[in-house]
């Protein structure tokens, strides 16, 4: 167990990025096409969070196109190049599963004023 604990501390990333429920994100991810990596932005509202530690993750959710996309990252993958938070949204719940439903103007989070 204690094999495990040293792994598990020693591949976290040293500044995680700090993402909170509401937020809208642009995830910078770094894409391999042949030899060569590229990043690649995927912007759009964090509805969840997951786990913690080393297995914790974020779902970022975008409208592209009128359909609906969610892609799920890893906190610590060294896919994830870096996590920019575009602006702040002002939430009551943990997961915001009900804005998939939602079209339009009602899907959007009220910006949080600091």
């Amino acid at each position: 167990m204690d094999a495990l604990k040293l792994i598990s501390d020693s591949s976290l990333k040293k500044e995680a990025p700090v993402v909170n429920i509401g937020d809208t994100v642009k995830v910078h991810v770094k894409i391999k096409e042949g030899e060569k990596y590229r990043i690649q932005i995927f912007e759009g509202t964090v509805i969840a969070k997951k786990h913690g530690g080393i297995n914790e993750t974020f779902t970022v959710r975008r409208v592209a196109h009128g359909c609906g996309i969610e892609r799920v990252f890893p906190v610590h993958s060294p896919v994830v190049d870096k996590v920019e938070v575009v602006r702040g949204g002002k939430v009551r719940r943990s997961k915001l599963y009900y804005i998939r439903g939602r079209v339009g103007k009602a899907a959007k989070v009220k910006e949080q004023i600091v």
